[in-house]
C-alpha cells in the first residue's frame, strides 16, 4: 500500500505504530472539480502543520491524546486532474484500511472525496447512515454536464446508501431543485444544526454512521479559509458541540473537507479543523490499556 501513499508531517502526537492504532488519519488532497476557489489540496497538510498549536488535552471531554494511539498514514498519491482514477486509488487505500478494522479520519480536499469512503463503508456496513454537515446541499444531478463534482457528491452518496439514509444539516445554499429534492428525499435540515441533530441522534443508536463535515458549514467569520464561503452559518462552538453530540453513536468513519489555507492567513480555519480532528480522535478512538 505504500506505493499509493505520500508520507508527510503527521498530526500532533501521532504514533508510528500502525498495528496498535484504532484511528488512522488519511489525507485526500484533491481539488479537481471545485467550482469557485481552488486550493483545498493543501488542506490536509496545513491541518497537520497547525495542529501543534493546540493542546493534546481536551477540556471538553477531559481526555488527552497522549492516552490514545492513532496513526497518520499520509496522503493518497493522486494522478493530477484525473477524477475517476483518483477516486479509485482512494477506494483502494480505504478498502485495505477497513480490512484491518481501522477507524478512518480522512482530511480533504474537496467534497467529492467523500464518495470513495462512503462506497467502501457501505460495502462493509450495508445499513450505513451518512450525516452531512455543510453550507451547500451538493445534490445536483450534474454540474455543467459533469456527474462527478463537489456540487453533486451528496446526490451520488444518496444513490449509494439510499436517500432516506442521508441526513443533511446547516444547508443554506443550493438551487431550488436541490432544495426540493432534499426536502422530499433526504433528512434535510436547512440553516440549523443542533436542534435537528438532537432528534436524529435519538433515532440512530446502534446503526453504523459515517460523518462528512464540510468546514464551510461554519460561518466564514469563523472559517474564511474555504473554497466556497457562504455567510449565515453556525459558529465554531456550535460545530464542536455538534460533533460531541455524536459520542454515543456507532460512528464508523469520518471526513473533514474543503479547508483551503490560501484564503486564511490567520490559520483559524485550519486550527478549527485540527481541533475537530482532536475531538474526533478522542470521541471515536480507543484509550490505551494501562
Amino acid at each position: 500500500m505504500d506505493d499509493l501513499l505520500e508520507r508527510c508531517g503527521g498530526f500532533m502526537g501521532a504514533t508510528t505504530d500502525y498495528r496498535l492504532s484504532r484511528v488512522v488519519l488519511l489525507g485526500a488532497p484533491m481539488d479537481f472539480t471545485v467550482s469557485y476557489r481552488p486550493g483545498t489540496r493543501s488542506g490536509p497538510r496545513r491541518i497537520r502543520e497547525v495542529s501543534i498549536g493546540l493542546e493534546e488535552y481536551s477540556p471538553y471531554q477531559h481526555k488527552d491524546l497522549k492516552n490514545y494511539s492513532y496513526y497518520d498514514a499520509g496522503d493518497v498519491l493522486l494522478p493530477f486532474g484525473n477524477v475517476s482514477q483518483s477516486l479509485l486509488r482512494m477506494e483502494e487505500v480505504i478498502g485495505r484500511l477497513l480490512k484491518d478494522d481501522k477507524f478512518l479520519l480522512i482530511l480533504g480536499g474537496e467534497h467529492l472525496i467523500t464518495l470513495a469512503p462512503v462506497k467502501q463503508m457501505a460495502n462493509k456496513y450495508p445499513d450505513l447512515t451518512v450525516l452531512h454537515f455543510d453550507a451547500h446541499a451538493d445534490l445536483r444531478s450534474d454540474y455543467l454536464g459533469e456527474t462527478m463534482s463537489h456540487a453533486t457528491v451528496m446526490r451520488r452518496v444518496a444513490e449509494v446508501v439510499g436517500s432516506h439514509n442521508l441526513y443533511q444539516f446547516g444547508i443554506r445554499s443550493g438551487t431550488a431543485e436541490e432544495f426540493d429534492y432534499g426536502r422530499e428525499n433526504t433528512g434535510f435540515y436547512s440553516f440549523e444544526i443542533l436542534n435537528p441533530l438532537r432528534k436524529v441522534v435519538d433515532r440512530l443508536h446502534g446503526r453504523p454512521v459515517y460523518v462528512t463535515l464540510d468546514i464551510d458549514v461554519v460561518d466564514p467569520a469563523f472559517a474564511p479559509g474555504t473554497g466556497t464561503p457562504e455567510p449565515g452559518g453556525c459558529s465554531s462552538s456550535e460545530i464542536i458541540a455538534a460533533l460531541h453530540m455524536l459520542k454515543d453513536l456507532n460512528v464508523v468513519g469520518m471526513d473533514l473537507v474543503e479547508v483551503c489555507p490560501v484564503y486564511d492567513q490567520t490559520d483559524r480555519t485550519a486550527l478549527l479543523a485540527a481541533k475537530l480532528v482532536r475531538e474526533a480522535i478522542l470521541l471515536f478512538g480507543k484509550e490505551n490499556s494501562i
